[in-house]
């Protein structure tokens, strides 16, 4: 089955209600405020459905609402990239697949970055590898669309506020749309 934009509005529909593993958000209320903050930031729309379309991956899994607690990394930034490709391009999908890896480069770079993260961060932080060293920090960030996935990264550490008022779901499928592969006209 190939993807639509009718059946990501669909899943979060769905499943956007689950908490955002152990912060008091939902996985929607969290792509809403990543992509909100992308926008306010003036990115490019593929940056902008990246941040909405980052956790997708939590959505499509049977694991539970909080797999990160039972010592289970879920891999979260991979599952959704087979069907994410089909739609977008790496501008898209390349941000999508390493945003986890980024969050270990930022805490490799900067010091502050690790005590700036949630309990929850940290823990599945070390589910996903833990810090990189200095060797591994200076590879992943010489890779194509590594400085998009930590600008994501630091987006994602920040949408985690309770209540935060962000435009619905609706406002960011202009952004969706024109990312397409084969925009829909």
């Amino acid at each position: 089955m190939k993807p639509t934009i009718e059946s990501i509005i669909d899943l979060f529909a769905e499943k956007g209600s689950q908490l955002y593993g152990a912060e008091a958000i939902s996985q929607l209320e969290h792509a809403l405020q990543c992509a909100s903050l992308a926008e306010k930031s003036l990115q490019s729309h593929e940056l902008i459905t990246a941040c909405l379309l980052h956790d997708l991956g939590h959505l499509i899994h049977n694991l539970g609402d909080n797999p990160a607690s039972q010592g289970i990394d879920d891999q979260h930034e991979h599952r959704a990239i087979p069907l994410l490709r089909q739609m977008f391009s790496p501008a898209v999908t390349e941000p999508i697949r390493l945003h986890v890896v980024a969050k270990r480069y930022l805490c490799s770079v900067d010091p502050k970055y690790w005590d700036s993260l949630s309990a929850a961060s940290k823990r599945s932080l070390e589910l996903q590898g833990g810090i990189f060293s200095s060797e591994q920090a200076e590879k992943f960030i010489q890779q194509p669309y590594a400085e998009d996935s930590v600008q994501l990264r630091i987006y994602d550490d920040k949408a985690k506020i309770t209540n935060l008022p962000t435009p619905d779901l609706n406002h960011f499928t202009q952004f969706i749309t024109t990312s397409l592969i084969s925009p829909i006209k």
